[in-house]
């Protein structure tokens, strides 16, 4: 389902959003709170440069907004419509949720932004070698 080449790909895995070979995290371990943030400079395969400006990655603030609420729409919808729970227990399940998905949400988010402005490029995997 989830093959190199689709954006989804480069997102869901946090491979280098150019080539699809490398993880653009120092550990792909988003729960290495320390590391969450630590990226490489560039890739090693393409040479793709992830920090294209100083500051780059404040827009994915934006969208970590749009995937905190798809969380916490989440939560609710089980916490609320599927497990019948009281609008206290609903509202401690997405504030749970969301301090639990805190990493996934932070480095999906980068993912999202940064698949924005750089695109996949088949060949460029096999033309590095050479």
């Amino acid at each position: 389902m989830l093959k190199k080449g689709s954006k989804l790909y480069s997102i869901l895995t946090g491979s280098c959003p150019k080539c699809h070979q490398e993880s653009m995290y120092q550990n792909t371990n988003p729960y290495a709170i320390s590391q969450l943030f630590k990226m490489h400079e560039r890739c090693s395969n393409c040479n793709t440069k992830y920090k294209i400006e100083p500051s780059f990655f404040y827009g994915s603030m934006y969208v970590s907004y749009g995937v905190g609420i798809a969380f916490a729409a989440a939560a609710f919808v089980i916490a609320f419509l599927i497990l019948d729970a009281s609008l206290v227990n609903t509202f401690i399940a997405i504030v749970a949720t969301l301090i639990v998905f805190l990493p996934i949400i932070v480095r999906l988010s980068r993912n999202i932004w940064i698949n924005f402005f750089i695109k996949y490029e088949p060949g460029i995997a096999s033309q590095v070698g050479q």
